[in-house]
């Protein structure tokens, strides 16, 4: 039992180390517009990615769970502890992109206040 315990945390860790962090922004619906589907609905847990992540389209179709770590701006403890989401990539995100993510309004809500409109996030495919 102790060495199942010890294979979750280091696994756990290991996760946590490789997670990557970015500002994620969001966008209002319809999702169903978007660069790697046209019009194909994918539902409401999809994301556009910003040059970073979109690497020439073959982004399309990737997942990544996103947690919101902080703030990106004045806006006073936007994150909701704890919360995650898991996102499909639907969508590309044009220069000027506020984010590394862009997510549709109803994932970003899962994780933060939308008032707070930016936030800093860690993802993992």
């Amino acid at each position: 039992m102790k060495i199942l315990m010890m294979a979750c945390l280091v696994l756990c860790l290991i996760s946590t180390a490789y997670a990557a962090q970015g500002n994620a922004v969001y966008y209002d619906p319809p999702y169903t517009k978007s660069a790697c589907y046209q019009n194909q609905d994918h539902g409401t847990m999809v994301t556009g990615v910003s040059d970073a992540l979109w690497d020439g389209g073959r982004a399309c179709g990737r997942r990544y769970k996103v947690q919101c770590v902080r703030g990106a701006n004045t806006a006073p403890h936007p994150c909701h502890d704890g919360a995650s989401v898991e996102v499909e990539v639907v969508d590309y995100c044009r220069q000027p992109c506020n984010g590394v993510l862009n997510l549709s309004k109803d994932a970003f809500a899962v994780i933060a206040d939308t008032v707070a409109g930016k936030v800093q996030v860690e993802y993992n495919p």
